[in-house]
C-alpha cells in the first residue's frame, strides 16, 4: 500500500503555533492518548507523573543545542549572509547551511562579529550544504556563544530573551542545531519525583541535525530521504532499559528523538548494548516498534516525518483525530507549544 504524504495533512490555524516558551515549563497541557482506545485525556504537563510506573523506564536524550545560528558578511562585498551548523566533521570544519546559498560557492570568504570569527567555503555537498572551515584565536565554543544565536525553526519569528528555554534542563552534550523539544517540559523538581516513584531514567544522546525538519517532498512518503544523525547509547543507558524490557516494565521515550534512538540501536529482541553510530531510520506506519511502548512528545507540523512516526504508534486516523481535538480546544503547537502523551 503506498502512504502518501497528502494522508498526514491538516490544517492549523496559524495563531496556535507557540510563539514563547510558558513561564512554567511543566504548566503547558497534555493531551493523553490511549492507543488502543483511541480515549482522550485533557491534562496538565505535570500530571504526567499520575501515568507512570515504578519499574518503568523514561528514556530521555541529553543532547545540547549550540547557538548555531551565524550572522556575518561576506568578505568580497559586504552582503549579509546566515550561516547555521549542521555537523562537526573535524575540528574546525562544518557542514553548514548558508542563506543565500547559490552565490556561496568554494574559495569565498566570511566574516563574523566584525572579524572575531572568519571562514572558507570548503564545498558543496549533499542537499546544496556547505564545508566550511572556521578561523580564530582561542576556543571556538567560546567565540560561538559569543557571536552565535539559537537556531529557532522558521516558524517562530518572536525573539528568544533566554536561550536555556530553547535547552532542557538535562542538556549535557553539545552537537544539536535543533532542541528535542518534548524534553523541553520537564522540570528538574518533576524529574526528581519521577525518580522518587520508583521510575528508572535512562539518557541516551542524539545530535539533532535538520533533517529532521526537512519537509517531505515526494508523494510516496517511502522516497523521502532522512538524513543521517549521530547517536549514542550509554551502558547504564542500555542496563535501565533492558531491565524494564525484561521485567513486562515499559519503555516510555521523551521525544521522536530518544525514540529514534533506542529504535536505532537495538537488535532484533529488542535488547540494547553501549553502542554509538549514525542512523537514518524513518518510522512511519507498519513499523513494528522494538523498545518504546509509549511516548512523550509535542504536536507536529502536517506532513512531516514525526507525524509520520506518532502515526506508526498510534495509528494515522487517531492521531488525525486527536490533532482535531488539540486544535479545537485550542492547544499549542510545535516547539514551544503543549505535549501529548501516546499511551
Amino acid at each position: 500500500m503506498e502512504l502518501k504524504k497528502s494522508d498526514f495533512c491538516f490544517d492549523l490555524p496559524q495563531e496556535l503555533i507557540a510563539q514563547d516558551p510558558l513561564e512554567d515549563r511543566s504548566g503547558s497541557r497534555l493531551l493523553v492518548l490511549h492507543k488502543t482506545t483511541g480515549d482522550l485525556e485533557h491534562r496538565i504537563f505535570h500530571e504526567i507523573i499520575d501515568y507512570l510506573n515504578p519499574g518503568d523506564c523514561l528514556v530521555l536524550n541529553d543532547t545540547k543545542v549550540i547557538p548555531a545560528r551565524l550572522l556575518g558578511v561576506r568578505e568580497d562585498t559586504g552582503a549579509a549572509v546566515e550561516v547555521l551548523l549542521l555537523k562537526r566533521k573535524e575540528k574546525d570544519v562544518w557542514e553548514t547551511l548558508v542563506k543565500p546559498g547559490k552565490k556561496a560557492r568554494p574559495g569565498m570568504r566570511l566574516v563574523f562579529g566584525g572579524g572575531l570569527l572568519t571562514a572558507e567555503v570548503l564545498e558543496i555537498v549533499e542537499e546544496g550544504n556547505r564545508l566550511i572551515r572556521f578561523h580564530y584565536d582561542g576556543i571556538f565554543e567560546e567565540v560561538l556563544d559569543r557571536l552565535g544565536e539559537m537556531p529557532l525553526p522558521p516558524y517562530i519569528t518572536h525573539k528568544l530573551q533566554d536561550k536555556n528555554r530553547y535547552q532542557t534542563v538535562y542538556a549535557k552534550y553539545e552537537g544539536s542545531a535543533a532542541a528535542p523539544t518534548a524534553g523541553l517540559h520537564f522540570t528538574k523538581e518533576l524529574l526528581h519525583a519521577i525518580e522518587e516513584k520508583g521510575v528508572d531514567i535512562a539518557y541516551v544522546t542524539l545530535h539533532v541535525g535538520l533533517g529532521t525538519f526537512r519537509p517531505v517532498k515526494e508523494e510516496n512518503i517511502l522516497e523521502h530521504h532522512m538524513h543521517a544523525e549521530t547517536y549514542q547509547v550509554s551502558a547504564e543507558a542500555a542496563e535501565k532499559i533492558n531491565r524494564a524490557k525484561k521485567n513486562g516494565r515499559r519503555v516510555i521515550c521523551v521525544g521522536t528523538t530518544s525514540c529514534r534512538t533506542v529504535e536505532s540501536a537495538a537488535d532484533g529482541r529488542g535488547m540494547l548494548k553501549a553502542c554509538c553510530g549514525d542512523t537514518q531510520i524513518f518510522i512511519y506506519p507498519g513499523y513494528r516498534f522494538k523498545v518504546l511502548d509509549a511516548l512523550i512528545t509535542n504536536f507536529h507540523l502536517p506532513e512531516s516525518t514525526l507525524v509520520m512516526l506518532v502515526s506508526a504508534l498510534a495509528g494515522r486516523e487517531q492521531v488525525l483525530h486527536a490533532y482535531e481535538e488539540a486544535i479545537r480546544e485550542k492547544y499549542r503547537f510545535f516547539s514551544f507549544g503543549d505535549a501529548m502523551f501516546i499511551c
